[in-house]
């Protein structure tokens, strides 16, 4: 028996590698809504930053963060060909939903792009989507996701590569793990002893179903 009954992923850093399209649409952004560009020197850093910390660094004012999302999104739809998923990912999902694990997806990202980048045969394992989320808006999603699924609280993972996504699981009474591969340094995780890490993808089949995948 699985030890969770849903497994809900963010999208953009955790199951797709995001982060290089990221960092160069960042600054096409702080262009265009007038915030301060991140230099090379400083990618680095700024991965150790929290969302609010990293708005408040660049000198951005919350009132344009949806603006800025809005943008980011079309930004990526435009040149979706350019994000792939992080390797293993489309057989993590298929082995989860093979156990009869249900999985969600939870993103400030649209549907769209989300569906574009995971392909119709991955696409096609996800039941719940809750997209176009609002970025500090993500624990009343899980709730959402939680509801319509009718799986407690406490049989249900969250994996996200932020603290924003750990601080949401936490919201809503759900364990919350951290990928080793995401937008945020890893070393930034440490603090928390309750939660999960996974370095590799393995990791995360392993701690949902409590065996290894097989090859």
């Amino acid at each position: 028996m699985a030890n969770f009954k849903l497994v809900i992923f963010d999208f953009d850093g955790t199951l797709a590698n995001s982060f290089p399209f990221f960092r160069q649409a960042f600054n096409t952004l702080a262009d265009i809504y007038q915030f301060k560009r991140i230099t090379p020197e400083e990618v680095d850093e700024v991965r150790g930053l929290t969302v609010r910390q990293m708005m408040k660094h660049v000198g951005m004012p919350a009132w344009k963060m949806p603006f800025v999302a809005r943008t980011f999104i079309r930004l990526m739809g435009d040149s979706i060909n350019q994000i792939q998923l992080f390797e293993g990912i489309a057989d993590l999902l298929k082995q989860l939903a093979s156990q009869g694990v249900q999985l969600a997806i939870v993103s400030s990202n649209s549907e769209e792009n989300i569906r574009r980048v995971l392909g119709t045969e991955s696409a096609s394992l996800i039941r719940y989507y809750r997209c176009g989320t609002a970025v500090f808006g993500k624990s009343s999603q899980f709730r959402k996701v939680a509801a319509k699924s009718g799986i407690a609280p406490q049989n249900i993972l969250c994996i996200g590569d932020e603290v924003r996504d750990l601080e949401a699981a936490r919201k809503e009474h759900m364990a919350f793990g951290a990928v080793a591969w995401g937008f945020t340094r890893t070393d930034i995780f440490n603090t928390y002893s309750d939660i999960e890490r996974f370095h590799t993808v393995d990791d995360i089949f392993h701690a949902v179903c409590g065996k290894r995948a097989s090859t």
